[in-house]
């Protein structure tokens, strides 16, 4: 049971909700929503993009100042991001609604999140390391190049003569995609709705299987963001990132029909 006496998520039997089909087009309508709300917030919204972009340059300087640190930076930052984002989801539902929005309403969904999403967080970091462990097998056993620092690496593709960085990278890709299908829309459920997280990580599956192209163009605009984000040193995060974010709560929206779900308790 839950404080109050309420049975808990996992304590009662909830549907699955249902999943809308949408235009394949629908991306452009998702970033035109995300950039309105990122302009109707203002100084809240933008708050997250410079604390993405500050961890990110932080991320960076520990790779080329000790490179075996790295995975254990990026980890931290998988319990943290999905959290950090809960804010401006915040922020867009408060805009939907038609009222006014602060940094206040960030840091409530963030003391929130810790609690809804802090095992969603740890799921992300299993995966993440279970992936770099992949990663430094296959080049410790298969790679005869000496890698020790992202230069070696960089070089190492560049000048590489074998197929492991294509088996890497294909491995990669499916990681990366597995990863934004469990994810794309069950961080907005769960900061919505009152689900478990098996619910919200199967939602999100559903959501991709029966969308296969807007949520393939969408996942697209997000690794070109991230790209340019990182091509311009991080910066770029500052205005993208809340603008992924924001376009991200109207991709839930759209898709998930939550109409039979319990709304998720807001006024702690």
């Amino acid at each position: 049971m839950s404080t109050n006496g309420e049975p808990t998520p996992e304590q009662r039997k909830i549907e699955p909700p249902g999943i809308r089909q949408v235009p394949n087009d629908s991306v452009l309508r998702w970033l035109q929503l995300g950039w309105r709300d990122f302009r109707l917030a203002g100084w809240p919204s933008l708050m997250h993009g410079l604390i993405v972009t500050a961890v990110s340059l932080i991320i960076v300087d520990i790779a080329l100042i000790f490179w075996p640190l790295l995975p254990g930076a990026v980890s931290g930052f998988l319990v943290v991001g999905p959290i950090l984002a809960t804010g401006l989801y915040a922020i867009s539902r408060r805009l939907e609604l038609g009222q006014p929005t602060s940094p206040q309403d960030a840091i409530d969904a963030w003391r929130r999140g810790t609690r809804c999403l802090f095992r969603f967080g740890l799921l992300l970091v299993f995966g993440a390391s279970t992936w770099v462990l992949v990663s430094m097998m296959l080049f410790h056993y298969f790679v005869s190049a000496q890698i020790d620092t992202p230069l070696d690496f960089l070089r190492y593709v560049v000048l590489q003569n074998d197929h492991v960085f294509l088996l890497w990278t294909v491995l990669a890709g499916l990681v990366a995609a597995l990863t934004f299908a469990v994810t794309v829309v069950s961080v907005p459920l769960l900061v919505d709705r009152d689900v478990n997280t098996p619910l919200a990580l199967a939602t999100s599956i559903r959501a991709v299987a029966e969308n296969p192209v807007p949520m393939t163009l969408w996942a697209l605009f997000i690794l070109g963001a991230t790209g340019f984000s990182v091509a311009t040193l991080m910066f770029g995060f500052i205005v993208l990132y809340p603008l992924m974010g924001h376009a991200s709560w109207h991709v839930y929206r759209d898709v998930v029909d939550t109409e039979r779900l319990p709304p998720r308790n807001t006024s702690k």
